[in-house]
């Protein structure tokens, strides 16, 4: 990585200063004032944290950092970076700015990866704009180094790869190396984590804290996740509404919240074996579940890719066995790539089952054929781990709802199937009024919660949930899962819970698997699995959750760095 010069005249000059920037955006539904009057400096070597709930104006004051607003928005105020404000720059003077003084690293990398080139060359297009005589040669020693920094693996065999070809924590770090590989004195990093298992993600903040250290790199950080503003940040800003309704030191604002909205905040995050599911349970409804009839059996499960071009057939899965219950909901928790997300669609019948057997549901998924497989399909709802990505965006958002009606119900009135789509509009929190918005006019964590909608449009006997709450505030996120605790108690449809959020799967999964490189190396019941781990990955992954007390968070990556041999990429 390239390292950033400071010039010694700007030397304890604010490496980001926003004075009274406001941000309107023009829309069919009328004028929508997504930022009003957000003022904060960011000093050299140190780092943000900006935190609220979906829609609060988080995301939209990082791209106007970078001047990213679409035509629709306009914005005043002042965003001074290095001492320039961008507000009304140039586009050619933008540019300029990019990579070299401030980068960003985006929420969604399925979205901001162009899915025609290889990594490399996508690495190589921002070092090309700013060194034009650098040679191929140097544009893929590049790339490696800044892969290998955030821990991706076969990295000098990897950046010929296409993005379709890593898994979403891998595109991800992807995505921070490209933030990285020009030396940016201002790194904006929107849910940076968001995607990442709890080892990687605590490599990653430890990646952060080393370039802050190193490089004196100022780092703005968005998350919903208060253990990670916990482990990383110097400062928090809370917003609310579009505006910054309270900032204090990290270990000030975690002590003492002023306000009652940062209070609600902090009250809102899970904790580990605070609320398990199991525990929750009464002997009687334990005994149910227990000798409930299986909805997916999987007996040495293997799982293969092809290889191309006289490579080997590359092994995702490899002698998985697991049962999910009628009513039962199985947590799967695992790295990125450990094979989570392949075995959900496996089950949902969109990957080919290569060895062993898969019963989903009745059918055998081991040579089934899509005829006979279809009629199950509408007892199976699925939500994905990019919600972006999984909408079309030429449907508003009451036809992206609506869709498995339209497919599986079509004689289904067409207000009835209206009233059905505002009722999960309104049990997800989301107003009405959204329903004739499309995608991209939402915010990430309201895009996550629309996916929920859909996937419980048709009352499933089971449902995948691929990281649903991966991109929700913690406010939400606590709604969200009360809510899903609420409809699958009174639903009673069988779950498979993918998440790298164990807190998170603790609160929800009544059992829990663990996975490592494709195999299931622990399963029991949470409290047995999350209380007393018997692998050693599995007690890897409980010390590397960051928890949400700067104390603690701090006492905990010490103790880390000591048992795993954690050190900065």
């Amino acid at each position: 990585m390239t390292e950033p010069s400071t010039a010694p005249e700007q030397v304890g000059v604010p490496r980001l200063s926003i004075r009274g920037l406001d941000v309107t955006f023009a829309t069919d539904g009328g004028d929508v004032h997504a930022v009003d009057g957000v003022s904060f400096e960011v000093a050299p070597g140190r780092i943000l944290a900006l935190v609220g709930e979906s829609g609060s104006g988080k995301s939209v004051t990082a791209r106007s950092i970078l001047g990213l607003l679409p035509e629709t928005a306009t914005a005043s105020g002042a965003v001074l970076v290095s001492g320039t404000d961008v507000v009304g720059l140039s586009g050619s003077r933008l540019r300029a700015l990019r990579g070299e003084d401030v980068s960003m690293v985006f929420q969604e990398p399925s979205s901001a990866l162009n899915p025609v080139f290889p990594i490399w060359w996508q690495m190589g297009e921002g070092l090309r704009a700013h060194e034009p005589r650098i040679s191929r040669k140097q544009i893929r020693a590049r790339t490696i180094e800044a892969l290998e920094s955030v821990g991706i693996p076969d990295a000098a065999e990897r950046i010929d790869r296409f993005p379709h070809e890593f898994s979403g924590g891998q595109k991800q770090r992807i995505m921070i190396a490209m933030a990285l590989a020009l030396g940016a004195e201002l790194i904006v990093a929107d849910e940076p984590t968001t995607a990442l298992d709890v080892t990687v993600q605590a490599e990653i903040l430890e990646l952060l804290r080393d370039v802050r250290d190193r490089f004196g790199t100022s780092i703005i950080v968005i998350t919903h996740n208060m253990g990670v503003v916990a482990d990383l940040a110097d400062e928090v800003a809370v917003m609310y509404r579009g505006r910054v309704i309270e900032r204090a030191e990290v270990h000030e604002l975690f002590a003492h919240p002023r306000e009652e909205y940062t209070r609600a905040l902090l009250g809102a995050v899970p904790h580990l074996g605070r609320d398990s599911a199991w525990t929750a349970l009464s002997e009687p409804e334990r005994d149910a579940l227990g000798t409930a009839e299986p909805v997916v059996e999987a007996r040495d499960l293997v799982i293969e890719y092809p290889g191309r071009l006289g490579r080997a057939p590359f092994r995702a899965v490899t002698g998985v066995d697991l049962t999910i219950r009628a009513g039962e909901v199985y947590g799967l928790v695992g790295e990125s790539g450990s094979g989570k997300t392949t075995i959900g669609r496996a089950i949902a019948g969109l990957e080919r089952v290569t060895g062993g057997s898969l019963r989903v549901l009745g059918h055998e998924m081991n040579g089934v054929r899509e005829r006979a497989f279809r009629p199950a399909r509408k007892s199976i709802g699925f939500v994905f781990q990019d919600p972006a990505t999984s909408f079309n965006p030429h449907l508003t958002i009451q036809e992206c709802i609506a869709e498995p009606l339209v497919v599986h119900e079509k004689g289904l009135p067409t207000t009835e199937r209206r009233d059905r789509v505002r009722a999960l509009l309104d049990a997800v929190e989301l107003p009405g009024s959204y329903a004739g918005r499309y995608p991209h006019e939402l915010s990430g964590g309201q895009r996550q919660r629309v996916s929920l909608a859909r996937a419980l449009v048709l009352d499933p006997a089971l449902l995948i949930a691929d990281e649903p709450t991966s991109a929700l505030d913690v406010s939400v996120q606590a709604t969200v899962l009360a809510l899903f605790r609420q409809l699958q108690s009174r639903l009673g449809f069988a779950a498979l819970f993918i998440s790298h959020d164990l807190a998170v799967v603790d609160s929800l999964a009544h059992r829990i698997g663990v996975l490592f490189r494709g195999e299931l190396v622990e399963s029991g019941h949470g409290p047995d699995v999350l209380q007393n781990p018997q692998h050693a990955y599995t007690r890897k992954l409980i010390a590397s959750l960051p928890v949400p007390d700067p104390v603690e968070q701090a006492e905990r990556r010490r103790a880390f760095r000591e048992s795993w041999g954690r050190r900065a990429s």
